[in-house]
């Protein structure tokens, strides 16, 4: 593995993920977890990623001024609870949409390890908090007024706990800085909404998923062929 370009591979990946290709997100994210000391089948999943980037060399991101919602933020957060399989922690994936297509996304493992699926989906839904206050400011300073940002979860509980800032005793261990979710729901900044897990498109961002699935969420992205 010392003669294999692995880090200049994933790397390169990143840079292509990061610009202009979210479908490539959580591959991308689970490689670049073992730049340190890559094995064998971590070279040839790197190998997949560049096949399937080959057949889909035409795909980008479209973007329609006159759809639905085309001057809204709109995101997606959604995590894989335990996914990792080395220390135990989960995923976040988070994406946001503005003209009807992904302009802002990430796929990353979660600092904390969780202990429930209802934790990782609320601490997913914290970090994905900020990124919604962030774009809302851009796109105010853009001269186009948002109220708030809707949030789409697919995890009924987690959207109980943003929204009751009551401690309970299965909540009370988890970060402070992660309840700073509830204080921007108080202020109206983001709303959540309950999304059916199947149409969450933030899906792919956090696990591996059959492919029907994957093109019906990229679809949705607007991440098209051109």
């Amino acid at each position: 593995m010392s003669k294999v370009p692995y880090d200049s591979v994933v790397g390169s990946l990143m840079y292509l993920m990061v610009c202009t290709r979210p479908d490539i997100a959580h591959a991308v994210g689970l490689v670049s977890r073992y730049m340190a000391n890559p094995g064998s089948m971590h070279w040839e999943a790197v190998k997949w990623i560049l096949r399937y980037l080959q057949g889909t060399s035409d795909v980008g991101l479209l973007f329609d001024a006159h759809c639905d919602g085309a001057r809204s933020v709109i995101g997606y957060v959604d995590s894989d609870y335990g996914g990792d399989l080395d220390q135990r922690k989960s995923t976040s994936g988070y994406t946001f949409t503005f003209a009807g297509g992904c302009v802002s996304w990430r796929s990353t493992k979660q600092k904390c390890t969780s202990q429930s699926s209802t934790e990782a989906e609320y601490v997913a839904a914290a970090e994905a908090t900020k990124e919604a206050i962030w774009l809302n400011n851009l796109v105010k300073d853009l001269g186009i007024l948002q109220p708030f940002v809707d949030l789409h979860c697919d995890s009924n509980s987690a959207l109980h706990i943003a929204a009751n800032r009551m401690t309970h005793g299965r909540v009370k261990h988890i970060d402070i800085r992660y309840h700073f979710i509830r204080q921007a729901v108080a202020d109206k900044q983001i709303e959540l909404i309950k999304i059916d897990g199947k149409l969450n498109p933030a899906d792919m961002l956090t696990k591996v998923i059959p492919f029907d699935s994957f093109s019906r969420h990229y679809a949705k992205l607007q991440i098209l062929h051109m």
